[in-house]
């Protein structure tokens, strides 16, 4: 039997299921099955199963054609809409089909077969594991429609708020230094323990501050501690205050820490952290000190434990920070460049789905002293371009190398500060060619 028909009726017994019980709710339901369902910022039943919605929600291109041939399957053809004539068969028939981590990955369906199989399914561990509906962008942008009216689309220059399905990179596509991951695990672990950390009183834990150079995965980190923890993450560069048309900064920082709120469970994150420093020292507008006032004291205010925001402040420029903004944070990650070692993991992991004839890490980790992850990409990326212009999918140990010589010689060339015999003429490209990825 076919995926496809799994699949299909998976979603016809679910729904069925769903349609049944009304103590389940959305974090009953699978997040592929809700988003499809999900209308008018909420689920609201008896949830039809349409053949578009089947496609929707299964990926099968005609779902009615995989199942009808099951004897316990039905479809009205005038409205298209699929259906079970006999739900305790299609049970039978599916659970004889599929294992327990399958069971597992769908709460609705757990609640009604619990107790009876012998796969020893368990109801709650089910619910707790699928991603809370607070986590899926079909809610976030909900939300964001209700919180924000035409007069502040402005805002949403401010914040990026990505939902964890749409984040790419996860903890295990990163290399990390120990200190890194004992500080992950410390901050996940006090997520998961929230509830008893508030009922002992200890509040004032989760602000962390990343530092070190550009390119060295303090975004990534961030990025990634949210798909792995199934939580949105709010991104805010502080350098957008200063852009004109965002009118009264202060309220606009202000609203930026409510938005998180009402996005909790999330990770609000606070890139170029050491504007405040610069504005804090300097004769900027009144307006942008008011804006940097409100925004400490909003970290002062925001709290992990009562609002469920976990703040990530990261800066390229430590040294610029006063004792103020420091002590604003309980844990100080850095994030320094990678050394050898290091850098011939992040090679044997951005290869992983490439062939490279010959491959030796260790010999490119030891040409490229200085290179962040970013820069490690930007080779890879150079290598596998010049390989394709040559009509190759494979890569060999000398593209790696010519590719780590052509980035020094641009690096070279971005130190200098005219061409000879134009003194007038920029480098082009002459910014940081490692990008803005932290």
């Amino acid at each position: 039997m076919s995926d496809e028909h799994v699949a299909v009726v998976e979603l016809l017994l679910t729904v069925m299921a769903f349609n049944d019980h009304t103590e389940l709710d959305e974090n009953d339901l699978p997040p592929r099955f809700r988003t499809v369902f999900w209308s008018n910022g909420g689920i609201e039943r008896p949830l039809p199963v349409t053949g578009d919605a089947a496609r929707a929600a299964t990926g099968v291109d005609e779902p009615w054609e995989a199942v009808n041939d099951l004897m316990f399957t039905d479809r009205d053809t005038f409205t298209d809409t699929l259906s079970l004539s006999d739900e305790s068969m299609a049970r039978e028939w599916l659970v004889a089909r599929v294992d327990r981590a399958y069971i597992q990955s769908n709460p609705t369906l757990t609640f009604v077969l619990e107790g009876e199989t012998d796969l020893d399914l368990d109801y709650e561990e089910a619910r707790e594991t699928n991603r809370p509906i607070q986590a899926d962008r079909v809610w976030i942008d909900t939300l964001l429609a209700e919180y924000f009216d035409e007069e502040d689309e402005e805002m949403l220059d401010l914040v990026t708020v990505h939902a964890p399905e749409e984040v790419a990179i996860t903890l295990d596509d990163l290399v990390l230094t120990r200190d890194q991951e004992e500080e992950i695990l410390k901050i996940a672990t006090a997520i998961e323990h929230r509830a008893y950390l508030a009922e002992i009183g200890l509040r004032e834990i989760g602000k962390l501050l990343f530092v070190g150079p550009p390119g060295t995965g303090k975004t990534s980190v961030a990025r990634a501690l949210a798909q792995d923890l199934d939580l949105p993450v709010v991104e805010v560069r502080l350098s957008m205050i200063t852009s004109q048309y965002l009118g009264e900064t202060a309220k606009n920082v202000d609203k930026t820490f409510e938005v998180a709120k009402r996005l909790s469970p999330c990770i609000l994150f606070i890139d170029e952290f050491d504007f405040v420093a610069k504005t804090r020292r300097s004769d900027e507008h009144a307006a942008l000190k008011r804006a940097v006032n409100t925004l400490l004291k909003s970290i002062d205010d925001i709290s992990l434990i009562e609002h469920d925001v976990l703040l990530i402040g990261a800066t390229n420029h430590p040294d610029q920070l006063d004792s103020a903004a420091w002590r604003r944070f309980d844990e100080i990650v850095n994030f320094p460049k990678p050394d050898e070692p290091m850098r011939a993991d992040i090679l044997r992991v951005i290869t992983r789905e490439m062939t490279i004839n010959e491959f030796d890490p260790e010999a490119v980790a030891a040409e490229t002293e200085g290179f962040t992850g970013s820069d490690l990409r930007l080779v890879l990326r150079e290598a596998v371009l010049e390989a394709l212009t040559e009509g190759r999918r494979e890569l060999t140990q000398e593209d790696l190398l010519d590719a780590v010589d052509d980035f020094h010689e641009r690096d070279n060339l971005r130190e200098l500060d005219t061409i000879e015999g134009d003194h007038d003429a920029l480098i082009a490209g002459g910014g940081d060619i490692a990008g803005h990825d932290h």
